[in-house]
């Protein structure tokens, strides 16, 4: 073997372990009979708020970092639908803090897990409760509940929203756990046939 051929070796087994280091592990996040399972191990929770819509994008690291310093290994976020819907069918999840796709990748580097709150209602004590004000154009609308207009607008965004994290998600190798979908409904609704 010559010396071009053994380092032509050398780089391609260093590219392949590279490369099989930077492969993301897959991970399964159940429900125990009394606690939260991280690939069947007891996991508990311990998350603080950030909400990448508050935050400049510069500075999400280091709030990420942040909580991580205080003790919590997972990152809650609202999303705000009517930040990344301005518009009636016009989304914005690339631009400037609007990326939210890039903070659950820092969460990961970060080493932290995710817990993505969506809404499509979050209240989070934001302009609406985060849903986009054309809604209030559509005639005796019914927001937060089966109302069939409301629900095709929010499924729309979710379907949307959901191209973003999808491959993010802890099965596919990202760092969220989980997603709640509208906040405190029990509370405020009264059509609970679902």
């Amino acid at each position: 073997m010559n010396k071009s051929t053994k380092t032509l070796s050398v780089i391609t087994l260093l590219l392949i372990l590279f490369l099989s280091s930077y492969s993301q592990q897959r991970h399964q996040f159940t429900l125990g009979k009394k606690e939260f399972l991280l690939d069947g191990k007891p996991f508990q929770i311990i998350s603080g708020e950030l909400h990448p819509a508050r935050i400049p994008k510069e500075y999400w690291r280091h709030r990420i970092q942040m909580a991580k310093a205080m003790g919590c290994n997972t990152i809650a976020a609202y999303i705000f639908w009517n930040y990344h819907e301005e518009k009636q069918g016009v989304f914005d999840f690339k631009t400037g803090n609007r990326d939210i796709a890039e903070f659950v990748r820092i969460c990961q580097q970060e080493g932290m897990w995710v817990l993505m709150r969506p809404g499509p209602y979050v209240c989070a004590e934001w302009d609406f409760g985060g849903l986009p004000p054309y809604l209030l154009a559509i005639p005796d609308i019914k927001i937060r509940c089966r109302d069939e207009r409301y629900m095709k607008a929010t499924t729309r965004y979710i379907q949307r929203f959901a191209k973003e994290i999808a491959t993010l998600q802890c099965t596919n190798g990202g760092p969220i756990l989980m997603l709640q979908v509208e906040n405190e409904y029990g509370s405020y609704a009264n059509d609970r046939n679902i």
